[in-house]
């Protein structure tokens, strides 16, 4: 388990080099909030897609389609699992604070943190089963998960969900994928030099936000505690031993792993500003579970590949 955790701990530390770097850059004012938002759209609409087409670009196989839909099978678990649990277990007088808090817990910044750490440690079929991960939990924030931080099943629509750029990336690569069509080269390489921008361009905009981050407000709140603890701890343990259970295969699980145990997603605080919620500290819970993760995320990973081994 050492050696794992040596490994998996490289690997986050590279992710936090990059970060580090974001953080400078917002400190000294390279990176504005005006151009963290362009990025960020940059990596939506336009590299999140690329990811999903080149992940996708792989031959065809029927164990491969099985292996699809156990990976949506525990992705789609986990997150209504951790729906459940942060009903049960996080309660605050302030409705403001109450849902940030769940949102927080339910939902991983498993796009921006993950598909990176997978690429880099399970390889092409790490980023492959990620993308699929991906695919559900963004159906899931972008219904549920709207309608619980706004408060009003209006928010609901199915434009929404089905125009957004994770789910549109990945139907096309789906499609691409069982048509067994391959990209032409002038085509794919494009895709390939856009999707390898998924590392570094999210690092520095969790950076810079970092940058803007109030630590204090979020190390001395015992709501957030609970909050960050069953992002970065309770799901993911929970999820390790079910799968091994269950005997689902190796870089499957190690692939959902990766992402149940990445930090509070960034939509937290952009669901916060667009409904009245408790912005400050949605900010702090994804900074302070970001720098957290640090630690956390490695023991998981190396408690996951310890015990499937």
């Amino acid at each position: 388990m050492l050696e794992n955790f040596v490994m998996i701990t490289q690997q986050v530390l590279v992710l936090f080099v990059l970060i580090g770097i974001g953080f400078v850059c917002g400190k000294r004012g390279i990176l504005t909030d005006a151009a963290s938002k362009k990025l960020t759209d940059i990596v939506l609409y336009v590299v999140t897609p690329c990811v999903m087409i080149s992940a996708f670009q792989r031959d065809f196989s029927v164990e491969l389609l099985e292996n699809i839909l156990i990976t949506a099978l525990c992705a789609t678990l986990i997150i209504f699992v951790t729906i459940g649990l942060s009903a049960l277990i996080i309660h605050d007088k302030a409705e403001s604070r109450q849902k940030v808090l769940r949102f927080a817990s339910i939902f991983s910044n498993c796009g921006f943190m993950s598909l990176p750490l997978q690429k880099a440690l399970l390889g092409d079929d790490g980023w492959f089963y990620g993308s699929i991960f991906v695919a559900f939990f963004n159906l899931i924030m972008w219904s549920y998960g709207l309608v619980m931080m706004s408060g009003d099943k209006k928010q609901l629509s199915a434009k929404k969900i089905i125009f957004n750029p994770g789910i549109v990336g990945v139907v096309f690569a789906f499609i691409l994928f069982i048509c067994r069509i391959k990209l032409p080269y002038i085509i794919a390489e494009p895709v390939s030099y856009l999707s390898n921008l998924n590392t570094p361009v999210p690092m520095l905009i969790i950076g810079f936000y970092l940058s803007q981050a109030d630590f204090k407000s979020a190390f001395t709140d015992f709501g957030a505690y609970i909050s960050m603890g069953i992002r970065l701890v309770l799901i993911p343990v929970i999820s390790i031993f079910a799968m091994h259970l269950f005997k689902v295969d190796t870089t499957i699980m190690i692939t959902c792993i990766i992402a149940s145990s990445a930090p509070a997603a960034a939509t937290t605080t952009m669901f916060a500003t667009k409904f009245n919620r408790d912005i400050e500290l949605s900010v702090s819970l994804v900074s302070a579970s970001t720098l957290l993760s640090i630690a956390t995320m490695p023991i998981m990973v190396a408690l996951a590949q310890s015990i499937s081994a």
